[in-house]
């Protein structure tokens, strides 16, 4: 293998790991807040909006993220929607993520202790006292350990955005291979990078679960 060909291409791999983490965190984030929003509209909503939000769960699950980005990049001009790549990506990764990170929030929702919110009521607080102080704090302390694990997931959903030219590292090392057939030095490469990023993430699940377990217990 030859090593001096990373040191050439190294600035060109790192642009296209910083616009891979990029993507990975804002299509985390909104993901998960459509997501959250989702959940509390399933639970609160009326019926006919929950009807419509399980299809919408369920047409996304569904199909595969390369052909609901393939529609939204390629179908989105037939309706109006005219996006560019970076955009597209993220609109896409927000959709494909948003029903995952809403079931996750179901069931830990499920699991908070339906006595706590029935004396919450006896007392006389109102529901939007009861989502903000007992049912989102238990809610994503159970829901914490699925969360993480959902968002590493999506670290290796962004390599699909190569597909539509987004220039994240998947496309920076196909450009390196293409231009250097050097396809051994590309993909351990692009191995690496990816390893670190989900080791990162990992690590820093691990500490968010162990503070937050510490919190409970010396509240308890």
């Amino acid at each position: 293998m030859d090593w001096t060909i990373l040191q050439q291409y190294g600035p060109l791999l790192l642009s296209g790991f910083g616009t891979t983490i990029l993507c990975w965190a804002l299509g985390t984030v909104f993901s998960m807040v459509l997501g959250l929003l989702i959940a509390l509209l399933q639970r609160y909503g009326p019926r006919p909006l929950g009807w419509v939000i399980q299809a919408y769960i369920e047409i996304i699950r569904g199909t595969p993220f390369l052909v609901q980005l393939f529609v939204l990049y390629y179908g989105g001009p037939l309706i109006g929607l005219r996006l560019d790549a970076l955009p597209a990506g993220l609109l896409g990764l927000t959709i494909y993520g948003s029903p995952y990170f809403a079931e996750i929030f179901r069931s830990a929702f499920n699991a908070v202790p339906l006595g706590q919110i029935e004396a919450a009521r006896a007392i006389g607080m109102s529901e939007l006292s009861i989502i903000r102080r007992i049912l989102l704090p238990l809610g994503l302390v159970s829901a914490l350990p699925a969360l993480v694990n959902f968002s590493i997931i999506l670290t290796k959903e962004t390599v699909i955005l190569s597909i539509i030219t987004v220039p994240e590292l998947t496309y920076q090392t196909q450009r390196m291979s293409t231009e250097t057939f050097r396809y051994i030095e590309a993909n351990l490469a692009l191995a690496l990078f990816f390893w670190a990023l989900v080791e990162t993430i990992s690590r820093v699940g691990r500490k968010l679960e162990k503070r937050v377990t510490r919190h409970l217990i010396e509240r308890t």
